[in-house]
Formats: structure tokens, sequence, C-alpha cells
């Protein structure tokens, strides 16, 4: 039974004690025996094997199970669900009101929750800010916005009774590139996208549009690179590289071709999303340089209901060089098309898939799931492992992920910033 309750002031601060079967270490790659892990308000106090139950805790008892971190899709589009085969990108990005996506937003990041994903970091097609919206409903968004609202957090907020869940989200706002998107815009109407994309051709354009997502609250910059014969310079991606940071935020690119991986690389950003045909020597560079490769592999339900296509095998034989090179890896799906009749967070989960079938083991699969995409975020400090002081961000499965990764696939127990959102009983 998924749980949907809103925790009050004095409930959000009391003490849990979870009696785990094990803890799974991504850190590590290793799996504990029986342990108790403390829980007090929204983070981790303590987690050791026999500690004492402090008095009036409530005790969660996961004996039968393994324990893990909430895991983290870097790479996600909440606001932003259409039916494959149905439609495309443009059509919906023209039809959709931000209103609506908004809606598929909510039970997007509802689905995600319950399927185990804490944290994501949603890089934008949300209209116009509708992840920030979303963020304010399940935190990460930002501070100045929620003072808007006398400070209180609308995760107070309720449907039918129920809470509204979600994790929480970082997001990018409107998606920065050169003229046109990512589609053929019409000459009679050349300003249709500007809801999802903000089109910066020079360095005004792109440090208006820089300061527009940062306003509404964006900690990450997103530019596409290299989707049309046109592409940003190196020095232009630097250029938006030091403005961002100049504002608190840093910058991901989206990359479709080898030359434009290496424009980016050179230019400095945090992340790459998908390259999918990133050269061995790419890949190295990326290595060396610390930017972390975000690669979007192809979903399994996508390959078992439509078939396996040539992007498919491509983008899987990538991960497997990249994973042989020792690139950064972070887990990424970006699921923006979902069939109607398919959780999100199981469309999201079935990514796993690819890396099983990239020859990933297990540990390092977990690890890009966890504390290697909290560092990403910059959120190794509080996110990705089990550890006092860092959120109580936790999964439960039936066996350990380091020996059976399929397992992520039935998550049966979530508990995000110290509050059950799915318990087994």
């Amino acid at each position: 039974m998924f749980l949907l309750f809103a925790a009050t002031a004095s409930l959000s601060a009391q003490t849990i004690a979870i009696r785990a079967g094990g803890i799974a270490d991504p850190s590590t790659g290793t799996t504990s025996g029986p342990a108790v892990i403390i829980v007090a308000g929204d983070q981790i106090t303590a987690v050791g094997p026999n500690l004492p139950i402090p008095a009036g805790a409530e005790v969660v008892d996961l004996s039968g199970a393994i324990v893990s971190p909430g895991l983290i899709d870097t790479h996600t589009h909440l606001a932003a669900a259409y039916e494959p085969g149905a439609t495309r990108l443009r059509e919906y990005t023209v039809s959709v009101s931000t209103a609506e996506r908004a809606l598929q937003g909510v039970a997007n990041a509802w689905q995600m929750l319950e399927s185990g994903f804490t944290t994501v970091r949603d890089l934008g097609n949300a209209g116009n800010h509708a992840d920030a919206a979303l963020a304010m409903f399940f935190g990460g968004g930002d501070r100045r916005r929620a003072a808007v609202y006398g400070g209180a957090s609308l995760a107070n907020t309720r449907l039918f009774g129920r809470k509204v869940v979600g994790p929480t989200i970082v997001y990018s706002g409107k998606i920065v590139t050169p003229y046109g998107g990512q589609f053929q815009l019409s000459p009679e109407h050349p300003d249709i996208g500007r809801q999802d994309y903000a089109y910066a051709d020079t360095r005004d354009e792109l440090r208006r549009a820089i300061r527009e997502n940062v306003h509404h609250g964006a900690t990450w910059i997103k530019i596409t690179i290299d989707d049309y014969p046109y592409r940003y310079t190196v020095d232009d991606v630097r250029f938006v590289v030091a403005e961002a940071a100049a504002a608190g935020a840093r910058v991901t690119a989206h990359c479709v071709t080898d030359a434009g991986a290496r424009i980016a690389i050179d230019g400095g950003v945090a992340s790459i999303e998908h390259g999918y045909v990133m050269s061995d020597e790419t890949l190295a560079l990326s290595r060396d340089r610390g930017i972390v490769l975000v690669g979007t592999e192809s979903p399994g339900v996508f390959m078992q209901r439509f078939g396996r296509t040539e992007h498919d095998s491509r983008t899987i034989e990538r991960l497997r060089r990249a994973h042989k090179t020792g690139a950064k890896l972070a887990f990424g799906t970006d699921i923006i098309r979902a069939p109607s009749d398919v959780s999100r967070g199981v469309v999201t989960m079935s990514v796993v898939d690819a890396w099983v079938e990239a020859g990933i083991p297990a540990r390092d699969i977990l690890r890009a799931m966890t504390s290697d995409a909290a560092a990403l975020l910059g959120m190794e400090r509080e996110r990705g492992l089990i550890r006092p002081g860092y959120y109580a961000d936790l999964i439960a499965t039936r066996v350990s992920p380091l020996s059976e990764i399929a397992t992520l696939k039935d998550v049966t127990f979530v508990m995000k910033h110290g509050v059950i959102m799915k318990d087994p009983s």
C-alpha cells in the first residue's frame, strides 16, 4: 500500500528506529548484517548493530529486508509525458498547457517516489516553469519563492484528503538553445517553443536566459550544443559556465555528437547528457576533466514493446565503453515519452536493464543511482549514503541490490526526509 499522509510538525520530529535485515553500502559495495537506523526529524542520527531503541521511538521492522539509500534520477522530465508513436515533441510542446503539464508532473512524481526515487534532477520541457512549481510541492524549490507563501511549504497540499508527495527536485528551467530549440520552426511562427526553450544566440541573450531560470529557482542551466549544424562554441560554453556560476548554478550540456561533447568538455560543463556516440578518446577526456556522463540509455520497456532499434544498441555499447574507460557515470533516464498504461516509476527503473546488458556490475549501478548521482548534484554530504547527518531517504528491498540489482524493481518501503511514504504493511 502506498501511504500518502500529511506529517504534522510534531510527527516529523518524532524519532523512528528501523530494524534492518542489512544495509547496502554503495561506497564499499558491501551489504552489512542486521542493523538499527535511528531517524530523528528528517535526518539519520545513528546507524549500527544492536543500537538501543530510544524511549518513545516508533519502531519499523524491516528485519526481513535490505535497506539502501533512496535512489536518484539525474535526468528527468516530470512535467512531460506523451504516448510513443502518437505524437512528437513539437506537437506536444505547442499543444499542452503548462497547467496540464504540472498535473502530469504531480502524477509522475508520485509514481517516481513509489518506485524508490527520493531525489531527481529535472532538465526542462516543463512549459513555463512547471518544474519550479513541482519543486515547491516536493522540496528542492527556491527559498525566495517559498517566502511568497509565508514560509509555508506547499508540501502540505492535499488532494482528496491525501498528501501530494514526490521526490526532492532540483531543476534547470527552460532549456537554453541556439535558435530553434530542438525542433524545426515554421517561418510564420518563429516563437513557437519559447514556453520550453530560451533561444539564445548572443552573449546578452545567454545572460538573460540564465538569469530568467535562476530567478525562478533553477540551480542548473541546461544548454543544447548540437541539435543543428550550427553549434555553441567553446567560448560560448565557457561564458555560460561562468555566468551560471556567478549566479550559483551549474551547467549541463545536451550533446548528441562527438564534436558537441568535445565542445562541452572544453567549455567546462559539470555533466554531459546523452553523449550517444562519444568516442573512447572523448570519454577518456571527460574522465580526466572530472565531467560526469549521464547517458540516458534506452529503457527496457520501450525495447520490449516497440522492438530494439539501432539507437538502443548504440547507446548500450557506448555505456559499455564508457564504463570500461573509467568515465564518471550517473544514472539518468530522459523519460519524456511513456506508455499510458505503465507507471513513470516502472519505466524509469527499466533503464537498469540497459546497464545490466552493458555488463555493468551491480555495485557500480547502485553507486550511479545513489552516491555518484548525489555527488553530481552537489549533495554528496547529505544524500546517497546511509550515514549519520544525512537525510533519511531510504528504501528497502527483498534482497540486496548489490547481489541482485533487479530487486530494485520491487521496492517495498520508501522513506523520504524521515517520513514513511511506502510501507510493506
